[in-house]
């Protein structure tokens, strides 16, 4: 549970409401990482245009791989677990599993693993990233502006992380219901939460049960 009250979904008004009910058609129930932006919506939306952008000129398995490496590098479960599941539908359980234990190059060809180690330089150190670091991904075929959507979409990832963790927000329940090899591997931060996962009211006004989420 976060470390701030957040505005109970049944409560929910204009911005707030429209925030938690954006969530709620993607994830089934308002997720405890959306429920935390109540008292400042407008970031959230603002966050997610600026991300939109980012993620534009991305193809998706390139998107969800750098972002969970700097899930990873960053320690956030909620986002290491969602970006971690989102990989599934390009690599095998075991080949995740070495993706989140930094063993890249048992799940990539020597380019993507040469382009994750830098997605993690980013997250970790990346005053330290030098110009030869970039001529020797140009030389596995990566343009300039394919490496500044890496930097921007591991940086993008940054302010997100760090709001959640500072704020306690747990990952949702319904993400203990991984394989447990998995589910141990994405963990890589703070521990999924238990508690239920709330719903905004149907338009009808009735309130729907917890639901297991996506």
């Amino acid at each position: 549970m976060a470390f701030i009250t957040a505005l109970a979904p049944a409560a929910a008004r204009d911005d707030v409401a429209r925030i938690y009910r954006s969530a709620q058609a993607h994830w089934g129930y308002v997720p405890e990482h959306t429920q935390v932006f109540c008292h400042r919506p407008a970031v959230l939306t603002q966050w997610h245009a600026l991300l939109a952008e980012v993620k534009r000129p991305m193809d998706k398995r390139r998107y969800e791989l750098v972002t969970f490496v700097a899930a990873r590098a960053y320690g956030n479960s909620p986002c290491s677990l969602v970006h971690g599941g989102m990989l599934r539908e390009f690599f095998t359980d075991s080949e995740v599993v070495a993706l989140a234990e930094g063993r890249f190059e048992d799940a990539l060809d020597d380019a993507d693993a040469l382009l994750a180690h830098f997605a993690r330089r980013v997250a970790v150190s990346a005053a330290q990233i030098t110009a030869a670091d970039i001529e020797a991904l140009r030389g596995h075929g990566f343009a300039d502006a394919e490496l500044f959507d890496v930097a921007a979409a591991v940086g993008v990832r940054a302010f997100f992380t760090r709001v959640l963790d500072a704020m306690g927000v747990l990952p949702d329940a319904p993400w203990a219901q991984l394989p447990a090899r998995l589910r141990e591997a994405l963990t890589a931060g703070r521990e999924i939460g238990t508690g239920p996962c709330l719903a905004m009211p149907a338009e009808d006004g009735r309130t729907p049960g917890a639901s297991a989420g996506r």
